[in-house]
């Protein structure tokens, strides 16, 4: 899950790392209370978006009065952003983030990061701060430093200092910076983030620092530890079909194609969408109902499958263990009858129940293809939709 900028730093505040004064603007009409309590300006009016490239679309307005903030909201509520992120559609504004505008020498990068190759989190951080860290990794990697965190005990100061001194840092810089590392990567530990980013993160002409921006990611997995979390979802910056998807409790992914797939295991699902493509075809998502999902839960995901307008057909591969293949069945035929399908199905079912499964399809009424094989399937409703 992802945060808003001024979510993630209550965490950053939290942790003892210096942050500007800023209040969020979550409604157009809160402007004038929010105006009485802004620290001292210049400011800074920022989108709260999902997205990366904000202040090059446009997403990011300075002010220097009270009536420049009234401009800036003016011109950014319900803004659509298109940045390198968002694709062409973009996103559209709906909360904003005022902050005290902060004058420093020099911008640094620092992040905390899960790298998955090395099985823990790694501090990431360059004197390149400003910019895409995606570029400057491509581009110039000599120009990041790394550091790995202890998933148990966090970052060592011993750690967080060499770090520091790598990046050519002394005195009360050095001091600063390093305090900077081991509260990120305490915060990221504590809160079970995936990704923890400052950029930038600015240092002072006295050789403080303070986090201008934040990103953060958090596991979903880890949520239920998290109340406060939870409660900062912000479902508007998602796909409406993810967040049915988790509201139902199955795992869906858009993809650009024209099959829709549901499955039950994501390594069955995987071999789904190779079959597909194998005999030509395209998926359309990535859908996997779990083991125990009930009838409920097939039928809102076969729910989900149809709403994507660029569904041409759907095959549905169940291999019922812990799932029951009457179960599947059954919410095949209620999702069909309900939205009046009227596209190619092709069903093939294997393993517990599968004879109860294959009746209730039969006597259903349904149009759609009933087979045993998986090469079979997945030639006919790539056919189908051709």
């Amino acid at each position: 899950m992802k945060l808003h900028e001024y979510q993630a730093k209550v965490v950053l505040q939290e942790a003892g790392i210096p942050i500007p004064g800023g209040i969020p603007l979550l409604k157009k009409e809160d402007l004038s209370a929010v105006l009485k309590k802004l620290p001292t300006g210049p400011w800074v009016i920022k989108s709260q978006v999902h997205t990366g490239g904000r202040g090059k679309a446009g997403g990011i307005l300075k002010a220097q009065t009270p009536s420049e903030i009234e401009k800036a909201v003016a011109a950014l509520f319900g803004k659509t952003l298109v940045t390198h992120q968002t694709g062409p559609d973009g996103v559209i504004v709906r909360k904003l983030y005022i902050e005290q505008a902060m004058a420093v020498k020099k911008e640094l990068y620092v992040a905390c990061v899960m790298d998955r190759s090395k099985g823990c989190p790694v501090m990431m951080a360059s004197m390149e701060g400003g910019m895409d860290v995606e570029e400057l990794a491509r581009t110039r990697p000599e120009a990041l430093y790394y550091q790995d965190v202890d998933p148990v005990t966090g970052l060592a100061p011993y750690k967080a200092r060499s770090l520091a001194q790598h990046m050519g840092f002394q005195g009360a810089a050095l001091n600063a910076f390093s305090a900077v590392a081991i509260a990120l990567a305490k915060a990221f530990l504590a809160w079970d983030a995936s990704l923890l980013e400052i950029n930038p993160l600015g240092l002072t002409a006295d050789d403080k620092v303070i986090a201008m921006d934040a990103k953060m990611s958090l596991d979903d997995s880890a949520l239920f530890r998290h109340p406060t979390a939870q409660a900062w979802r912000d479902p508007s910056e998602e796909n409406p079909l993810d967040v049915r998807a988790q509201d139902a409790g199955v795992n869906y992914i858009a993809l650009s194609g024209a099959i829709g797939c549901l499955v039950n295991g994501a390594g069955l699902a995987m071999a789904t969408m190779d079959l597909i493509k194998f005999h030509g075809g395209e998926p359309a998502n990535f859908l996997d109902v779990g083991g125990g999902a009930n009838t409920q839960q097939v039928t809102e995901a076969f729910r989900i499958i149809l709403s994507d307008k660029k569904v041409k057909g759907i095959l549905v591969n169940i291999f019922g263990g812990i799932m029951k293949c009457d179960v599947i069945a059954n919410g095949i035929v209620a999702a069909a009858k309900g939205v009046g399908m009227k596209i190619p199905l092709v069903v093939r079912l294997e393993g517990t129940n599968v004879e109860e499964g294959r009746r209730i399809l039969k006597e259903s009424g349904l149009k759609l293809s009933a087979v045993v094989g998986l090469t079979d399937a997945a030639e006919i409703i790539v056919a189908a939709t051709r």
